[in-house]
């Protein structure tokens, strides 16, 4: 589009079908290099990305042209072909459905990329619940419980 300028930065984040400790760490390069690669081809910029063993977080900036639930179905529908194709587990590889984006100016775009890429310390002293509640209450996103991901309640 044609003298169309935007800025539009969005933190995405979705769940391991059943919220299963399903990401091995030795496989999570390789994850990231591929959902990387979704990204690029849909014309999009991706700052960071990390896969914790049930969930991935996505940063990525957005052009004007592709819808956001589009791009987070594209990773998703080739994440989990890729994972399958992989022979990555026992069985059939999932994600749940839905997923949470949150929006950020350009001034936090760096502690946002310093929280996905320090997901590991972070969950040391988080949970996944935890943490995504936290997110829905930041950016003030009314909610339902029953549409929320499953939880693992240890």
């Amino acid at each position: 589009m044609a003298n169309t300028y935007t800025q539009i930065y969005i933190q995405i984040v979705f769940a391991v079908k059943g919220r299963q400790n399903l990401l091995a760490k030795e496989n999570r390069e390789e994850l990231h290099k591929f959902i990387t690669g979704i990204v690029t081809n849909r014309g999009q910029k991706l700052f960071a990305v990390f896969a914790m063993p049930d969930h991935v977080h996505i940063l990525v900036s957005i052009g004007p042209t592709i819808l956001i639930s589009d791009l987070v179905r594209d990773i998703k529908a080739g994440s989990s072909k890729f994972i399958n194709d992989k022979n990555w587990i026992n069985g059939k590889f999932n994600w749940q459905e839905g997923y949470g984006a949150f929006s950020y100016s350009k001034s936090g775009v760096d502690s946002v990329v310093k929280y996905i890429l320090n997901q590991e310390e972070h969950h040391k002293k988080k949970k996944f619940k935890e943490e995504y509640l936290g997110l829905l209450e930041k950016f003030e996103i009314e909610y339902d419980q029953k549409y929320l991901f499953d939880w693992i309640e240890d």
